[in-house]
């Protein structure tokens, strides 16, 4: 065998309730300004608070949740403001990612990252959403990791979870998602 397995990836409770609970955020089943229903979700997810709570914290600090002393969490609402300053710095964010991975790329990430555009490409064209949000998300982290550099990756991950928001609702019309896929 020449070439090296991809390992394993092991998720823990607190990374599974983590991401359930952006993409419930992301689908709209937990709205901007509406509390965080912790009971309810609780029962729904198999979970007792303390993991619950946990996972609250970590997308507090990615801005999808404001956190509200002993009062629970609500889930963040950004403005056109905050969308508007938020915007050009992950741009800026993102061509210097993109401008470090391809020093760096090997072939095969490369070809990873031209694989996971077609398959997002498939999804356009059967207008699925999810999965294209999905793997654009996943093009982007791929990036990133290519780049090989810390700081950045702390900066734009300290971002990402606001505007990764404000992208998938962006990209609910029609002409908004052609022009991005474009």
């Amino acid at each position: 065998m020449n070439q090296m397995a991809e390992p394993v990836v092991r998720t823990t409770l607190h990374d599974e309730l983590v991401t359930r609970l952006r993409d419930m955020i992301f689908a709209g089943e937990l709205k901007g300004g509406d509390r965080v229903p912790e009971q309810r979700l609780c029962d729904m997810l198999g979970v007792s608070r303390t993991p619950l709570r946990e996972a609250l914290k970590v997308l507090g600090n990615e801005g999808l949740l404001d956190l509200l002393p002993n009062r629970g969490a609500r889930v963040a609402v950004l403005s056109v403001d905050d969308i508007d300053e938020i915007f050009p710095v992950m741009g800026a964010l993102e061509a210097l990612s993109g401008e470090l991975a391809c020093a760096r790329l090997t072939d095969a990430e490369f070809a990873e990252i031209r694989a996971l555009h077609y398959q997002m490409a498939l999804h356009h064209m059967r207008r699925e959403l999810q999965p294209y949000f999905a793997l654009n998300q996943q093009i982007h982290e791929t990036i990133l990791r290519a780049a090989a550099n810390p700081t950045l990756e702390a900066q734009y991950r300290s971002l990402a979870g606001r505007i990764r928001l404000a992208r998938y609702r962006a990209n609910m019309s029609e002409a908004r998602w052609d022009k991005a896929m474009r």
